[in-house]
C-alpha cells in the first residue's frame, strides 16, 4: 500500500481516512513575526488549533492537509505541535503563492524547483517533515506572466517528484482552465490535480470543462457564504452527483485556525471551521439525496487517490 507524506511521518493510504483536502492551521506573515514577538502567541495558538483539530477527529475526520504555501506563513514546527497534541495526521504543502514578490523575477524556473524538492524529499524548514502536496494559486487577475511562472515551478516540482498538485482559483475569471494549459503545456497528468475553490460557483459549464479534462475539483470552501451561499454549494454538488461526477470532488473549508489578514478580534463566519462539513453540510447533501457511495467517494476515496496516486 502506498504512503503520503505526513508532518510526523509517513501515512499508510489506507489509514488516511475522512480527509479534509484544503485547510490551514496557521496563516501569519514571516516578516512580521520576524519583527515583532507578539503578532502570534504561538502557545495560545497551538492549545486552539489542536481542540479545532481534536473536535474534526471526534466527527470522524482522519487527515487534514493543510495547503499553506511557502510564501502565505506555513510554518512545521506549529504543524508538528499542533499534530502531536492532536495526535492528528496532518499533511503539509509545498509549492508559492501567487503574490509575487521581488526576489522571484529573477530566478529560473528549474533552480526554484531545486529548491522546493528539498521539501519532499528531505523535509521542511530543516525537520524531517516532508511535504505531501503542491500548492500553486492563480490571482484575481487570472494567469499573469508572473503568475504562470509560479504555475511552473508547481508542474516541474510534480513531474520530478510525483506529488499531487492543489490550487487556489478566482472561478469568475475561469482561472481554473488557464491552469490546466499551463500544467498540461508542462506535462503533468492533470488527474494528479486538484483544481481549487470550485465551490465559490454554481457555473455547471465551467466546472464541467474542468472535469472533462481529468482534473478533481475542490468544493473546498463551505463556511465562506459570502462567496456563495452554502444552499447553493450544496445544489452545485448535488447536481455534479447527478451528472456522474462525485469520484472526482473533494470537499473542504479553506478554514484558518489564525489568520493575520484582519487584526485581532475581527468577526470569523460562524461556520468557517473543521466541523462544518461533518455537522452541517453532508447531512445537507443527504436530503439532497447524495447516496452514502458518493459521499465516500468524495470525503476518503478522492483523497485517497489524488494524495497517492493509486486506486
Amino acid at each position: 500500500m502506498a504512503t503520503v507524506n505526513g508532518v510526523l511521518g509517513p501515512i499508510e493510504a489506507e489509514d488516511l481516512g475522512f480527509t479534509l483536502m484544503h485547510e490551514h492551521i496557521l496563516i501569519a506573515n514571516w516578516s512580521m513575526r520576524q519583527s515583532f514577538a507578539d503578532w502570534v502567541d504561538l502557545e495560545a495558538h497551538a492549545e486552539f488549533a489542536s481542540g479545532e483539530v481534536r473536535s474534526a477527529q471526534e466527527r470522524g475526520v482522519g487527515s487534514i492537509v493543510d495547503l499553506t504555501p511557502i510564501n502565505l506563513g506555513r510554518d512545521v514546527h506549529v504543524m508538528r505541535e499542533v499534530a502531536e497534541r492532536a495526535e492528528a495526521q496532518i499533511i503539509a504543502a509545498t509549492g508559492f503563492y501567487y503574490y509575487h514578490e521581488p526576489w522571484q523575477s529573477g530566478w529560473e524556473v528549474d533552480r526554484l524547483v531545486e529548491f522546493l524538492l528539498r521539501d519532499i524529499e528531505v523535509g521542511i524548514q530543516g525537520t524531517d517533515s516532508k511535504a505531501g502536496i503542491i500548492k500553486a494559486a492563480t490571482a484575481d487577475e487570472g494567469v499573469t506572466a508572473e503568475n504562470k511562472k509560479t504555475l511552473q515551478i508547481a508542474a516541474r516540482l510534480q513531474r520530478a517528484s510525483g506529488v499531487p498538485i492543489s490550487t487556489h482559483t478566482t472561478p469568475a475569471n475561469r482561472s481554473g482552465l488557464s491552469q490546466q494549459d499551463v500544467f498540461e503545456a508542462e506535462g503533468v497528468d492533470l488527474g494528479r490535480v486538484v483544481i481549487g475553490h470550485c465551490g465559490d460557483t454554481d457555473d455547471l459549464d465551467y466546472l464541467e470543462e474542468i472535469l472533462r479534462r481529468g482534473s478533481y475539483i475542490g468544493m473546498d470552501r463551505f463556511g465562506l457564504d459570502m462567496l456563495l451561499p452554502m444552499r447553493k454549494r450544496i445544489v452545485t454538488v448535488s447536481k455534479l452527483c447527478e451528472r456522474g461526477w462525485a469520484e472526482r470532488m473533494v470537499l473542504s473549508h479553506d478554514a484558518c485556525c489564525h489568520i493575520d489578514f484582519f487584526p485581532p478580534g475581527t468577526p470569523m463566519p460562524p461556520q468557517w471551521n473543521f466541523r462544518h462539513i461533518c455537522d452541517d453540510v453532508i447531512p445537507a447533501l443527504r436530503k439532497e439525496g447524495v447516496s452514502e457511495e458518493h459521499l465516500r467517494a468524495m470525503t476518503v476515496d478522492n483523497p485517497r487517490r489524488v494524495l497517492t496516486g493509486g486506486a
